[in-house]
């Protein structure tokens, strides 16, 4: 176990470098975080506004239009988390091969990429759709399953995003091409991004443990400024902790392809420890 979160912390170090050599990077997770909150609003306010939210879930068999709903909203919310993860992919890319790319290649490199992204949007709505109607209706056990179901196509798809990138290929190619990688190089033990998520999970929990002590401190002593001004820093300091994982998941995954299609290790990245990232099954 130990050995795992070395090679995490390893990984998480050799793409901060990167990050820290383009900051810039940080703008692409931080306008598809804005993007999505105004899909989200955009989507939820006519349920909210018709009182549809109180047919949902509670047993109530969900009708025929709700689903279309959903869909659509997933389908939108996806293009919007997939054009701004090609973007970052992208530029990423391009610092790995000793460039210096700008937001605006990297933007130019999604725009490039649009139809594919909006396809596979709609394969990841439609994955997404059937999971949640297989949830609704299975027990206990069932959604155990559809579960590890789930997790199974996240790894599947774990570098559609670079395939895309790269290479001049449709949707479903890209998802065949992602699977591959995975299967033919490391396997599905996804140490490496799971380490990553660990880390800033335990980061982002210390974070929120301080933060709402130091919240709850002001206001149990009648100090309200203070543990307002905590509060708002707490969740700015969250917010900014999601940013900085979102981007080096980026990164890290384009590292990653680098690797799987070259066989070397990108700038800043220990071939050994990115090899060690996915260990097959023994």
């Amino acid at each position: 176990m130990a050995g795992k979160f070395a090679r995490s912390w390893a990984l998480v170090q050799a793409s901060a470098a990167v990050l820290k050599s383009d900051k810039e990077l940080l703008v692409f997770p931080l306008v598809s975080a804005i993007a999505v909150l105004i899909v989200v609003a955009t989507f939820m306010a006519p349920i909210f506004a018709t009182g549809m939210y109180k047919y949902m879930g509670h047993g109530q068999p969900v009708n025929p239009g709700m689903y279309a709903w959903l869909f659509l909203f997933y389908f939108v919310q996806y293009i919007v988390i997939f054009f701004f993860n090609t973007a970052l992919v992208g530029a990423a890319m391009i610092r790995l091969d000793g460039g210096d790319p700008t937001v605006a290649d990297g933007l130019r490199i999604a725009r490039s990429k649009l139809m594919p992204i909006i396809g596979y949007a709609a394969i990841a709505a439609t994955v997404g759709m059937i999971l949640r109607a297989m949830e609704e209706r299975a027990g206990f056990i069932g959604r155990i399953v559809v579960g590890m179901i789930g997790v199974a196509w996240t790894l599947a798809t774990f570098m559609v995003v670079p395939v895309l990138v790269e290479q001049d290929v449709g949707p479903i190619d890209a998802v065949k091409e992602s699977a591959s990688l995975l299967k033919n190089t490391w396997g599905e033990n996804l140490i490496g991004n799971g380490g990553i998520g660990v880390v800033f999970g335990l980061i982002t929990f210390a974070v929120i443990a301080v933060g709402g002590l130091l919240t709850a401190f002001g206001a149990s002593n009648g100090m309200m400024p203070v543990a307002i001004t905590f509060g708002a820093m707490t969740i700015l300091a969250v917010l900014g902790i999601a940013l900085v994982q979102s981007a080096l998941a980026g990164i890290y995954s384009a590292a990653l392809y680098r690797y799987a299609t070259d066989g070397k290790a990108p700038s800043g990245f220990d071939g050994a420890v990115l090899q060690e990232a996915f260990r097959l099954k023994g």
